[in-house]
């Protein structure tokens, strides 16, 4: 397999794994996990599935990353060359790196959620009333967080999806035409 070919599996498995099972996560489990008898296993139930998907959701981000750094290095080039490569690769680092930070620190909100699992909660994301303050403040968090990262990395798959026009023919020689005229 070429290394470009690899870059491009790697990236786009990579991104398409951080995606899907972050909002499959965010649609599902945490809503499937409210419908526990006993609301203090909502929490438990949450946890184990978050906790599955951890080691997955890491692999998936670090193929992606991977892939990302084999995309940039192959089209420095063009980077360089062809207007509006640059504009778009600063964009996608932008939004990445954005993604990785709310990635972990969702992570670190869900080990504090994660560290109780017997408190009562209504769902994965939203406390019970007898949820303890702490607890309870990292899920109103994780609430919110659960959709920022869908939302950044579904982002992502269109900044690829507009990147990837940019390899057309016709694209290729209009923004170099563009980068030598000025």
């Amino acid at each position: 397999m070429a290394r470009s070919t690899f870059s491009h599996v790697m990236h786009d498995m990579g991104l398409a794994a951080w995606f899907g099972g972050t909002l499959a996560n965010a649609v599902a489990l945490n809503r499937a996990a409210g419908v526990t008898q006993d609301k203090s296993d909502t929490g438990a139930v949450a946890n184990a599935g978050w906790d599955a998907w951890t080691p997955l959701n890491a692999a998936a981000i670090g193929m992606h990353l991977v892939g990302s750094v084999g995309l940039l290095k192959r089209d420095m080039g063009r980077v360089h060359a062809q207007e509006g490569v640059g504009s778009m690769a600063m964009v996608k680092t932008a939004v990445t790196v954005a993604a990785l930070g709310v990635t972990a620190y969702s992570r670190v909100l869900g080990r504090k959620v994660s560290a109780n699992t017997r408190v009562p909660a209504e769902s994965g994301t939203q406390p019970a009333a007898s949820t303890p303050d702490d607890v309870a403040a990292a899920q109103r968090q994780l609430q919110m967080l659960q959709w920022a990262i869908p939302a950044l990395t579904g982002a992502l798959v269109g900044i690829s999806a507009f990147a990837s026009e940019q390899y057309r023919p016709e694209e290729v020689g209009h923004g170099v035409l563009q980068r030598l005229v000025g």
